[in-house]
């Protein structure tokens, strides 16, 4: 039986996307670990702190959670962005990525949005 978490179409994305990042910071060259190890941690924050914040009892520590998958979400934006200034992805991949993260988000927003509606 999954997780609840598991369920939710931004954790799936958000898994996604940290598996798009580590396969393609594998090919980074030599040199550049910080800016792999930083994408990689910035990408699966996403998703883990999704999934953590899921786990929680209550409203504010969800919300917690969620606010730091949010500021993973946009921590990943300027790490693609040197990335591809120096070459190491595509134009059409970091457009892709980039897509990828506002979609991301949005979703994330959407969830605190609705913590905030909520009574409990």
């Amino acid at each position: 039986m999954p997780f609840m978490f598991e369920n939710l179409q931004v954790y799936q994305i958000a898994v996604d996307l940290a598996d798009q990042v580590a396969q393609l910071a594998e090919k980074f060259p030599r040199g550049y670990y910080f800016l792999t190890d930083q994408l990689n941690r910035a990408a699966l924050s996403i998703a883990t702190n999704l999934a953590e914040g899921n786990g929680r009892f209550t409203k504010a520590d969800r919300k917690n959670f969620f606010t730091i998958a949010r500021g993973s979400t946009q921590e990943c934006v300027p790490l693609l962005e040197v990335a591809k200034r120096r070459g190491f992805i595509s134009e059409e991949k970091h457009a892709e990525l980039r897509t990828q993260l506002e979609t991301i988000a949005k979703m994330i927003s959407g969830l605190i949005n609705g913590l905030d509606r909520r009574e409990v």
